[in-house]
């Protein structure tokens, strides 16, 4: 803790270096320091890694979480110089300004390193939204015992897994799963966007960083083209991405180029359609706490596939189908990923039949179980409580 002094008063500020890496990680890192200042009643400063959102709910981010949005092992592998510089900067800050407390957000590739460096200077970390060690290299568990003086998860399954294996764990509740449906109507927003709303609308959702879009893009845009004119297909572009940059690949459907929108929030989109498209990750979650039916898919390079199929430890890719213990949800990944097989998965639960009924189901069961635990209180006010009573100890 240190203190300031001026003329009028002398106030006493507590500094967080917070650290999230994509889209949804820095939404929750902006959901996390308003809490924080309402849990806190020292005047509080954040620096770190984040976008547009933490940067509205004040972070000084002096890494952008849009420069670190790669994904895959020979992706990361090309970016390493990029990614090891905006590493460094980072440290030099932490360095210069001297955190009282860190607080990391998902994207452990670089996060667990962030910790590292912070426990070797003598500062407490905080790991929110933890890796998913328990579905892949559970060995790296030991990185959180050794750096993290606080994890705190957001799956009820991870608390025992981790504190078993020696971690301080507590578990919060899902971020997400406070999110109400959007209020807009309808006919409002098919108004604001030029869409049909005569017609039922899918939602394709390719991924948040450059390097999902270029994999999962084109074969779901393939996916849609199959299934013809009949449907509006809403695309929305996530923060860590550019439109710009979405664009380009629409010309792979020029049969419905005019059926596709370019949207710019993904819930509203998620509310209004009949159906999905969902890239695995944290879109599936909002998916789910939407009750759109949906089709999962994904798609990485075939080294990288190679080398971390082996890893995986759980039955399921889709959180929704991990958190209600059964396929909710059809998982196509890698080769399964075809665009014939998408758009017959997609007709099977579009119309009203027991297909979409039985699916409708499974969500709304998974919705429960991730919004049912803790009543009124937030995620992000039980990570800030957690966080606080680390930091008076």
């Amino acid at each position: 803790m240190r203190w300031k002094s001026s003329d009028a008063q002398v106030e006493c500020c507590v500094r967080f270096l917070i650290s999230a890496g994509e889209a949804s990680g820095e939404m929750y890192g902006a959901q996390l320091m308003d809490a924080l200042r309402l849990e806190f009643s020292d005047a509080l400063e954040f620096f770190g890694v984040g976008g547009d959102k933490m940067r509205a709910a004040g972070c000084d981010t002096v890494v952008d979480a849009k420069d670190l949005a790669v994904v895959g092992i020979t992706e990361i592998l090309s970016q390493l110089p990029k990614i090891w510089k905006l590493f460094h900067h980072l440290i030099d800050e932490a360095e210069r300004r001297k955190p009282d407390l860190a607080v990391v957000i998902d994207s452990p590739g670089f996060n667990w390193r962030v910790a590292r460096e912070m426990k070797k200077r003598g500062i407490p970390v905080v790991y929110y939204v933890c890796p998913q060690f328990w579905a892949w290299r559970q060995g790296r568990t030991k990185l959180l015992r050794d750096y993290v003086d606080k994890a705190l998860v957001i799956f009820p399954f991870e608390e025992k897994f981790y504190r078993d294996r020696g971690v301080d764990a507590e578990f919060v509740g899902h971020p997400l799963a406070d999110l109400s449906r959007p209020e807009i109507p309808r006919e409002q927003y098919a108004s604001d966007f030029q869409l049909d709303a005569s017609k039922q609308w899918i939602t394709l959702m390719p991924g948040s960083r450059q390097k999902e879009v270029r994999m999962n893009l084109p074969g779901i845009l393939q996916s849609a083209s199959l299934l013809g004119g009949d449907f509006e297909f809403l695309l929305p572009v996530a923060p860590t991405l550019d439109q710009a940059y979405v664009e380009p690949f629409l010309g792979a459907a020029r049969d419905i180029g005019e059926a596709i929108h370019l949207v710019p929030e993904a819930l509203p989109a998620l509310a209004h359609s009949c159906a999905g498209v969902i890239a695995s990750g944290t879109a599936t979650v909002e998916a789910a706490l939407m009750e759109l039916p949906f089709v999962m898919v994904y798609r990485v390079t075939a080294l990288t596939y190679l080398l971390g199929r082996s890893t995986v430890k759980v039955p399921h890719f889709a959180m929704v189908n991990l958190v209600a213990g059964e396929q909710v949800v059809p998982e196509l990944v890698q080769h399964d990923f075809v665009p014939e097989i998408v758009a017959a998965q997609v007709r099977r639960i579009v119309p009203d039949g027991e297909p979409r009924r039985k699916m409708l189901r499974g969500l709304h069961l998974a919705r429960t179980q991730l919004r049912g635990m803790f009543g009124a209180a937030s995620a992000a006010t039980r990570a800030a409580a957690a966080i606080h009573k680390l930091r008076s100890q």
